[in-house]
């Protein structure tokens, strides 16, 4: 029973339809739990009908997770099950259920989004997109580190030569220099100096070229990732192929 429970939750070859028909009923259920919190007055009957059963029904699957844990980590000692409630995405399970469960006040309501974490967990696509950030994960975080580097020599610049009543704090040039790079520019903040000017427009250079490289990186990542998954299905298809002669 717990190996075919395993098969259910991991898309195993010999229960892949049954795991594809549970992923999405659960992904749908998520996506209802939420619901409720797209409307101010949500203490009508049946939201809060739909509220206790999609969250019970989460707090299953949370459960069937839990007990085959030891086979997604290949260990079969106590440990496995120990681990499980600490590990990043069912402390994000657990805490998404927590407060309609009545274990955490009204004020953690909001940690009801949390939920739609299981999109993460069930989603093929969504998957796939977590592959490519941890792979492309350094490549990602230099360009952060430019980019976090940049706007903190920018914006200690433009609170030096500004005028304070432009820039009356250090974190006002943060903030402008954030949405300079990111080439929003609100237009509440702005240099009136032509120093200031200058570094407004290079800021907006700068920041075209600071968007674009994790865009590219991430694409070409991307294309790997698809690559891999063909080249996977090709090998799959060849091993079923040499198994039926």
């Amino acid at each position: 029973m717990r190996r075919y429970i395993y098969g259910l939750l991991h898309n195993s070859n010999a229960h892949r339809r049954d795991g594809l028909c549970y992923d999405w009923f659960i992904m749908i259920v998520a996506i209802i739990s939420v619901v409720p919190m797209m409307f101010r007055d949500n203490s009508d009957p049946i939201f809060k009908t739909v509220e206790s059963v999609t969250v019970y029904i989460l707090f299953f699957d949370y459960i069937l997770r839990w007990m085959t844990n030891d086979m997604r980590m290949k260990n079969n000692s106590c440990w496995a099950f120990f681990i499980y409630p600490f590990t990043p995405l069912a402390l994000m399970d657990i805490a998404g259920l927590l407060p309609t469960l009545g274990l955490l006040p009204p004020s953690f309501m909001i940690l009801r989004i949390l939920r739609l974490v299981k999109l993460l967990q069930y989603s093929h696509s969504c998957r796939r997109v977590i592959n490519v950030f941890r792979k492309q994960g350094r490549t990602l975080a230099s360009v952060m580190i430019i980019a976090v580097a940049y706007i903190f020599i920018s914006a200690l610049v433009m609170f030096v030569y500004e005028p304070a009543d432009n820039f009356p704090t250090f974190f006002d040039a943060l903030y402008w220099a954030t949405t300079a790079l990111t080439t929003v520019g609100y237009g509440d903040i702005y240099p009136t100096s032509d120093i200031g000017r200058f570094i407004s427009m290079v800021s907006s250079f700068f920041g075209i070229a600071i968007i674009a490289m994790p865009a590219g990186i991430v694409t070409a990542g991307f294309m790997e990732e698809l690559d891999s998954e063909e080249k996977e299905k090709k090998k799959e298809q060849e091993r079923g192929d040499c198994g039926n002669e």
